[in-house]
């Protein structure tokens, strides 16, 4: 008999294990997804495009609340979890609860979900999101064009709209944000990459993202999101570690594998506190003895000459960072404070489902989440910006807001780039450039 299976997941990293084990596997029924840190992505199908002949009328897609109720209703046998950044402690509460009701729980491992690639690869990971993976994998990619090596990014999928159309998306030009109806945070990933005249692979069925991005590349970059582990193979394998969340290395879920499995640890932002980054060392001796070990600081700055010392700002971060990410804040509002603005509590006049944010993630400081994954989110970021009365806006997001808003404020549209202490980007991808 079939086993009946629940994914526990966020709309990516549960798409994959599914298309990797479960796809046309029939010692298994799975019954059904559920979501979670995403809002707007439940009461929705797996689409049977994608989900195969075992699955004519597709997956449902639960609440990740519904848990205990679900494995009692539909006799679940094995509960999978397939979503990152989480705390251990979390994962052995969600472990509790499905083996309270009787079910196993299950975590399924690099060999099962790793695809294999023809050509190099490169994997950026982190501990933690906001961890500076991002930075790290644009500083690789300007290295690789430099050398006038033929290479692709290929990013973590975060897929949260038509997902037979999302199947498969290449990124090329700025308007293919608008063709695939990008949210926010996919904006944030692909736009910088984009704007340097790179190319980004992300989607849905990573099996066939692979196969076309291996016909235009030598090299590929991993792109990795949260703190996942990546979907393919790596060569080489980057991980990044945050010296504002010491320990964090060993408390998360799965960034602790990433730390463990790495073959370069790049330590970051190691100017805030010299005992914190001694603090990674030691753990990385403890559990990863073999790994290369890197240090680096990340470069804030703006390109507007526009003086905000005692002017009243509103500052917008990346919202994965400041949200499960755990940040109080990110280079946005490190930037007001450094140059002597009057930072605005947006408590005071956020709206909607923004201001249901800070109740929800209490850790947040004066700062407004970039969040925007649905036409009315969007609307409400706008809303709370415009309301907030601001001498400016200081945005530590990536991407230009007023391409998707409509804002009466100027915008200080602050950078950050990585800078490596003690070597350089060639020196920690000698492995495989030659």
């Amino acid at each position: 008999m079939k086993k009946n299976v629940l994914i526990l997941g966020a709309a990516g990293r549960d798409f994959h294990n599914f298309n990797m084990f479960f796809r046309g596997n029939d010692y298994y029924n799975v019954v059904g997804f559920t979501a979670t840190q995403i809002p707007n992505i439940t009461e929705r199908k797996y689409p049977p495009e994608l989900a195969g002949k075992f699955y004519p009328k597709g997956i449902p897609i639960f609440e990740e609340t519904e848990l205990e109720k679900l494995i009692e209703k539909y006799k679940i046998d094995e509960v999978y979890l397939s979503y990152s950044d989480i705390s251990h402690k979390t994962v052995m509460n969600l472990a509790c609860r499905s083996e309270a009701k009787g079910a196993s729980f299950v975590l399924l491992g690099p060999r099962e979900t790793m695809l294999k690639s023809k050509k190099k690869v490169i994997a950026v990971t982190a501990v933690r999101t906001g961890a500076g993976k991002s930075t790290l994998s644009r500083a690789i990619a300007a290295y690789l064009k430099e050398k006038g090596k033929r290479f692709v990014i290929i990013r973590h999928p975060m897929p949260y709209g038509d997902l037979v159309k999302q199947k498969v998306q290449r990124f090329a030009k700025l308007e293919d944000l608008d063709k695939y109806e990008c949210t926010i945070e996919e904006r944030e990933e692909y736009e910088p990459h984009i704007q340097a005249g790179v190319i980004v692979y992300s989607g849905v069925d990573y099996k066939e993202i692979l196969a076309e991005a291996e016909k235009e590349a030598d090299y590929i970059i991993w792109d990795g999101g949260n703190n996942d582990i990546p979907f393919i193979k790596p060569n080489l394998h980057i991980v990044v570690a945050d010296s504002l969340r010491p320990g964090h290395e060993l408390w998360y879920y799965p960034g602790e594998t990433n730390f463990r499995m790495a073959d370069v640890i790049l330590i970051n932002k190691v100017s805030e506190s010299e005992t914190d980054v001694k603090r990674i060392l030691n753990n990385a001796q403890k559990v990863n003895p073999s790994a290369a070990i890197f240090q680096s600081d990340m470069l804030i700055s703006s390109q507007t000459k526009v003086s905000v010392k005692g002017k009243k700002v509103v500052v917008v971060e990346d919202g994965p960072t400041v949200t499960h990410g755990e940040m109080k804040w990110g280079a946005g509002f490190e930037y007001a404070r450094r140059t002597g603005a009057i930072i605005l509590d947006p408590r005071e006049f956020a709206v909607g489902s923004i201001k249901e944010t800070y109740s929800e993630y209490e850790h947040m400081g004066n700062i407004v989440p970039a969040l925007g994954y649905y036409g009315k989110q969007l609307k409400e970021l706008e809303e709370t910006l415009n309301r907030s009365k601001a001498a400016y806006i200081v945005s530590g997001t990536p991407i230009e807001l007023k391409r998707l808003l409509k804002i009466d404020i100027p915008i200080i549209q602050v950078t950050y780039t990585l800078q490596i202490k003690d070597g350089d980007i060639g020196k920690m991808l000698k492995k495989i450039i030659k």
